[in-house]
C-alpha cells in the first residue's frame, strides 16, 4: 500500500511539474505586436533608397507622429553611408489619417 502511495505521489508531482513547464514555455516568448508606424517606416526607407541610390541605410529611428488637421505626419531619422561619408536624413511622411493616402514626403539631410 505504501509503495502504491509513493508511486502515485511521484507521478502526480511529475505531471504537475511537467504541465507547469509546458505552460511557462508557451508564455515565455509572446509575439510582439507590429507597431502602427511600420508601414510608414518601410515607405520612408524605400523612398530614401530611391533618392540616395548609392547610399546604404545603416540605422533607422521612428521619431514619433503628429496630427495636423485631417492628416498625420510620421517622422523618421535614417542614417546613411555613401562611400566615405555618413549622414542623416530626416523623413516626414504626411498622409490623410482616414484614407492613409500619402499627401507629401519631405527629406532633410543632417550631419548629426
Amino acid at each position: 500500500m505504501r509503495k502504491t502511495f509513493i508511486v502515485l505521489s511521484t507521478a502526480l508531482i511529475l505531471i504537475t511539474f511537467n504541465s507547469a513547464l509546458t505552460h511557462f514555455s508557451t508564455n515565455a516568448h509572446p509575439q510582439q505586436e507590429i507597431p502602427s508606424y511600420a508601414k510608414w517606416g518601410k515607405l520612408a526607407m524605400k523612398e530614401t533608397q530611391s533618392k540616395y541610390p548609392n547610399a546604404k541605410i545603416i540605422d533607422y529611428l521612428h521619431e514619433g507622429s503628429e496630427s495636423k488637421g485631417d492628416s498625420t505626419i510620421e517622422k523618421f531619422k535614417l542614417w546613411l553611408r555613401d562611400e566615405d561619408k555618413e549622414f542623416g536624413v530626416f523623413v516626414r511622411i504626411e498622409y490623410t489619417t482616414e484614407t492613409e493616402k500619402v499627401v507629401d514626403i519631405e527629406f532633410e539631410e543632417t550631419s548629426r
